[in-house]
């Protein structure tokens, strides 16, 4: 995989699953607009970035644009795309990896749950993918959405953030149809559990989640939970030009939690 010239913007790059996609992609050559709310966890990443592009020359690669953003904020957001132009003067890969999860079921959600897990996972996607469609048609470029095996699958007592994976991949495949005549492609992944912080940042203690990890030896067919790197090496495929007849598909990288049933 080879993305030298390329220059890809990640959102959610800051930690989890998309800081590892973007430490990847620099290994791969990409230029690089990381987006997320912690500024100094980004500069930590730029560091990695830095590191894993060794040596190859400024104009393949550069140092990675790093913009702090809150991605619910309208405007903030449009200023997101104009700033990666104003830097690299084109895009094309779009990476939609900032996301947020909260517990709740139909009987203990609440509205303001609601709102706070849609804005995140699912409209501001919306709005920056809105932005960036002019440019990647340009380059004929290509998305990759971060959904979950949340979005192919029901589980209980995450209603609201089921409800928003299943959104975006519904929202992937819509984008791939519509954008396939101007030779855009559209993506996701479906992670099943991959250790982040993302479950610790919801609220959960560390000693949940290391119950929370044993048990996915169960709930996952390869008996373990997953790692960042194998959802970014996904990531990447799907990007590159290894995968130029691919668009519109929902992706498990979950162990083969996606074809497990009771028994």
């Amino acid at each position: 995989m080879d993305f030298k010239g390329k220059v890809v913007l990640i959102t959610g790059a800051s930690s989890g699953i998309g800081a590892a996609a973007a430490v990847k992609f620099a290994e791969f050559g990409a230029k690089l607009a990381l987006i997320g709310r912690n500024y100094e966890n980004l500069k930590e990443i730029a560091k990695k970035c830095d590191d894993a592009a060794g040596d190859k020359d400024e104009d393949s690669y550069g140092t990675p644009l790093l913009i702090r953003a809150d991605l619910t904020d309208e405007e903030t957001t449009t200023n997101i795309i104009a700033e990666a132009l104003k830097r690299f003067g084109q895009l094309d890969v779009l990476v939609n990896s900032a996301g947020i999860i909260e517990n709740g079921t139909i009987e203990n959600t609440t509205l303001a749950q609601f709102d706070r897990i849609m804005d995140m996972n699912v409209r501001s996607v919306y709005q920056l993918t809105m932005l960036a469609v002019p440019e990647l048609i340009k380059t004929k470029g290509n998305i990759v959405n971060i959904s979950s095996v949340c979005g192919l699958r029901a589980f209980p007592n995450v209603l609201a953030y089921n409800m928003s994976k299943s959104a975006i991949d519904q929202f992937t495949r819509c984008v791939a149809l519509e954008l396939a005549p101007k030779g855009v492609r559209c993506n996701s992944v479906n992670p099943g559990v991959v250790v982040t912080n993302l479950h610790k940042s919801s609220g959960m203690n560390d000693e949940a989640y290391e119950k929370f990890l044993e048990h996915c030896k169960t709930t996952h067919a390869l008996g373990r939970a997953g790692d960042v790197e194998e959802v970014a090496n996904a990531i990447c495929f799907l990007a590159s030009d290894l995968a130029t007849f691919t668009t519109g598909m929902n992706m498990p990288v979950d162990g083969g939690r996606h074809a497990m049933c009771p028994r």
